[in-house]
């Protein structure tokens, strides 16, 4: 009898986009839904963007092209990155692909064999062990808990090596709690990557959207740059969700496989949405840093909120664009609660188990809506919190 793979039996989809789904149901019913679920800016690409592309289509740049990017892209790409994370990548380690989560997933297959054992951030990206699992390998996750603001712990990390670890895998600022890693802890991590000769993804989706200080990327650590994978896009920092664009910066042994990873599988990435791109990278109406600083105003005003709400408790991120929400005060699991938001008060979110085990006890909102938006949702939770609080523990 015809059968699935048994490797799709270990996979696993994405909690926001099954919230996502629930949602849109209700919306359909005619309900009004406020979605705090979605990673998704609210902001669109600025018209310089949206002109580069319209102009890259008039010129007939809507062919097949160079299999790891144009090299106009990846050439702008690496005075990008030298310009904002201060780190020197030649264009000819940079490989482009259609969206990050692709990127991800081949660099992952190429470095990775059945029974290898892959360190990961719990509670993080649902796609880490997922993606681990599909190829034969084994996630093992290390703790992100608020005793220790979210910040990996070197010691349980080094406890979690054995002879069959060969990767490593950090995300800051981090999904979802919205951690950056601070210096001590990114030179920790990459002495034990060194020690141990472990290959390093160094997720930096977010890299762009901090609150506050340097950014610094785990390429620029010592012995890092021979087994550095950075994977990167255009998503969030330059609001382009739904153009797919990511890409790879690699060693240059790792680029051929990549490469030959890409023939295989999409070919190339649309050419007339890299021009766009390279004009993107360029920022010349300061569109990235005029959205962080609204996401910084309202990470402001909608943590303050939260933690009015009887059994809420959340910490203010650092990056990224979400409130990670510890509700064990409430008495209600993640789920009750999470169900609660979206049946009753129209405000839909991610319970944190979504993001792994660790996560249980907290909720997840995207801030990336307006201002208005935000309070509107509040005080719909507000009325909502009638239901916990008769139970909401005393802090």
């Amino acid at each position: 009898m015809r059968s699935i793979a048994s490797r799709m039996s270990v996979m696993s989809g994405e909690g926001a986009l099954s919230v996502f789904a629930r949602a849109k149901e209700l919306e359909a019913q005619g309900r009004s839904i406020i979605h705090l679920e979605l990673g998704e800016p609210d902001f669109h690409p600025g018209q310089s963007v949206i002109d580069s592309a319209s102009r890259a289509l008039a010129e007939g740049k809507d062919r097949y092209c160079n299999v790891i990017g144009v090299p106009a892209l990846r050439q702008e790409l690496s005075a990008y990155l030298a310009r904002t994370r201060s780190i020197n990548v030649s264009p000819d380690n940079i490989v482009l692909a259609p969206g990050c989560k692709i990127a991800l997933f081949l660099a992952m297959m190429a470095l990775l064999e059945p029974g290898d054992e892959v360190l990961y951030p719990d509670p993080g990206f649902p796609g880490y062990p997922s993606i681990t699992l599909g190829l034969g390998a084994v996630p093992v996750p290390f703790e992100l808990s608020a005793r220790n603001q979210f910040q990996p712990d070197i010691e349980e990390i080094a406890a979690k090596i054995t002879p069959r670890t060969r990767m490593l895998l950090t995300n800051s600022p981090g999904n979802p709690t919205g951690t950056v890693y601070t210096d001590e802890v990114q030179r920790a991590l990459a002495e034990l990557a060194v020690k141990h000769d472990l290959w390093v993804l160094s997720d930096e989706i977010y890299a762009r959207i901090i609150y506050g200080g340097e950014y610094l990327s785990m390429l620029r650590y010592p012995g890092m740059a021979e087994r550095t994978l950075i994977i990167d896009g255009f998503s969030k920092s330059f609001a382009m969700t739904g153009w797919r664009l990511g890409y790879t910066v690699a060693p240059p042994e790792v680029v051929p496989a990549l490469a030959l990873m890409s023939v295989n599988t999409y070919t190339c990435v649309a050419e007339f949405t890299q021009y766009a791109a390279i004009d993107a990278l360029r920022d010349r109406e300061g569109n990235t840093p005029r959205m962080v600083a609204e996401f910084s105003r309202r990470r402001e005003q909608f943590v303050r909120d939260l933690n009015r709400i009887p059994g809420f408790c959340c910490a203010s991120p650092e990056g990224a664009f979400y409130a990670w929400v510890e509700i064990s005060g409430t008495g209600l699991s993640a789920e009750e609660l999470c169900r609660i938001l979206l049946e009753e008060a129209g405000v839909a979110c991610i319970p944190g188990a979504a993001f792994g085990p660790f996560g249980k006890d907290f909720i997840r909102f995207s801030f990336a809506s307006s201002a208005t938006t935000l309070q509107e949702a509040v005080e719909r939770i507000a009325k909502a919190s009638a239901a916990w609080q008769g139970t909401v523990a005393v802090r």
